[in-house]
């Protein structure tokens, strides 16, 4: 086919006059095509017919591979059908004396299709196994102490049925963790998750989103595809959106009293589940039984189940402490100091290692910005304050300043509450150390205010002491300004 500039040539030229022969051979084509463009009456611009789809001998087959393909997504990639596969169980089963190229380009054709499918998602159209993940903030009661908790919901849109787990941060190991709690609960893998804007399992830099390796390396085992939201786009993800605030308000109202996360954590998916007893907002059918469609199109979970921790290595002190994100402690003794020691973080531990893969200890993660200490009694102290009998042979009672002990066994029961309700508020913002230290400091006179410990102890957290004079101070002035007021 020649191009329109050559024909627009042919056209003028004709008009001027040209002979069809100088024409055809100056613009180096034939004489009938000449003809042909000189005589045409529409050069209007019209779309290409589309050639009539020739039968073939895999017509009637089509049907069973596009099944067979459909399965495949819910199998490990090694034991998915190769087209030769297909094309030997054609045969086999269903007597098919067409050719193996056919098939080939038919099972490649049908993959191509899928995973284009993939990329070109609608907001408001979510098949069945597909999810959206996100988080959400509240309040528990743990031990007797309000602690902020942070709740990973994953939500299924096709059924409406959502599934939360509770963690104290919203690391990539507390989503690894959650999520495959979630998976194990199902029973299987769903197909497609959609973040956040990379809540918990990476970072954005721009429009790039720089994912965590622990989360890559989740990914990849379990298989799933991922996507993430578009910053400032909760429409993308309205249906999670829904279920965070659904689940704070029907299950963290009235605030859970709870002894730990983990214990919790089992129960809260059946609870979760029990919600879905309702029919759907738009199909009308219950909940329950379209989650039954969800599971169903899952991909089978694999053989050995994730270990969701991050690897990485620390130095320790000269005092043989390890220190986790710059204010987290946790002791694994002096003659481990100065040494470097391979870590292992979970959602809910800290693991130590030697240089040759020998376990050290193990602690449970400290997570907050209020300075830590892993063999602090804080984890006794919640408990100690619900049981204050328990205070002469407490660990609470041995770490304390000898001056503070014994002015606290002094104490009468109402007294010696009230002292370790305070230490256990002011040690969850400023640090055991320095609550511990700044009652010593102030219990002479008996049970001091929590106000005053509060201020003393952040100074301490903040490396600055008490204030020292060279002289007492003089307050007569102020006692003079308040006589003449009264």
């Amino acid at each position: 086919m020649i191009g329109m500039s050559t024909i627009l040539s042919i056209r003028r030229r004709c008009a001027a006059g040209d002979s069809v022969a100088e024409i055809a051979r100056e613009e180096g084509v034939s004489e009938p095509t000449v003809r042909k463009y000189r005589d045409m009456d529409d050069l209007s611009p019209r779309a290409a017919k589309p050639r009539k789809a020739r039968s073939s001998k895999l017509d009637p087959y089509k049907g069973v591979i596009d099944s067979w393909l459909a399965d495949d997504r819910r199998r490990r990639a090694k034991q998915r059908h190769t087209a030769t596969r297909i094309f030997e169980r054609l045969v086999a089963e269903f007597g098919y004396d067409g050719g193996y190229t056919t098939v080939q380009k038919y099972v490649k054709e049908r993959k191509s299709q899928a995973r284009s499918a993939k990329r070109q998602f609608l907001n408001l159209e979510w098949a069945p196994a597909e999810a959206q993940v996100d988080f959400g903030v509240c309040d528990f009661r743990v031990l007797g102490v309000a602690r902020e908790v942070h709740y990973l919901v994953v939500t299924f849109p096709f059924s409406n049925v959502s599934l939360a787990q509770c963690f104290w941060g919203e690391t990539s190991e507390c989503v690894c963790e959650g999520l495959k709690a979630v998976f194990e609960f199902c029973g299987g893998v769903p197909l497609r998750l959609v973040f956040d804007n990379a809540t918990g399992v990476g970072r954005r830099v721009g429009d790039a989103v720089r994912t965590a390796d622990t989360f890559e390396r989740f990914a990849a085992h379990y298989g799933f595809e991922f996507t993430f939201c578009n910053p400032a786009s909760g429409n993308e993800k309205g249906s999670v959106e829904n279920a965070v605030g659904a689940i704070r308000r029907n299950l963290f109202v009235p605030m859970p009293r709870v002894d730990g996360l983990r214990p919790y954590n089992k129960r809260l998916l059946g609870k979760c589940l029990a919600r879905a007893d309702k029919p759907h907002y738009l199909k009308g059918e219950l909940e329950s039984r379209l989650f039954i469609e969800d599971v169903a199109a899952m991909a089978e979970l694999p053989a050995k189940p994730f270990r969701a921790v991050s690897v990485g290595s620390a130095k320790t002190d000269k005092y043989g402490d390890a220190v986790i994100d710059g204010r987290h402690r946790y002791p694994l003794g002096p003659e481990r100091g100065l040494q470097r020691v391979i870590v292992e973080l979970g959602a809910f531990e800290a693991s130590f290692y030697d240089a040759d893969g020998s376990p050290i200890a193990t602690f449970d993660r400290a997570y907050g910005d209020a300075p830590t200490r892993a063999s602090d009694p804080m984890s006794q102290l919640a408990l100690l304050c619900r049981k204050p009998g328990g205070w002469r042979n407490s660990a609470v009672r041995a770490a304390l300043p000898e001056p503070l002990s014994r002015a606290m066994d002094a104490m009468d029961g109402a007294d010696r509450r009230s002292m370790l309700r305070m230490m256990r508020d002011v040690s969850a913002v400023s640090g055991f150390e320095a609550a511990a230290g700044a009652m010593a400091a102030l219990s002479g006179e008996g049970v001091p205010s929590e106000a005053d410990v509060a201020v003393a102890a952040a100074l301490v957290a903040d490396g600055q002491g008490a204030i020292s004079y060279d002289d007492a101070p003089d307050l007569g002035m102020y006692d003079a300004v308040f006589a003449r007021g009264a």
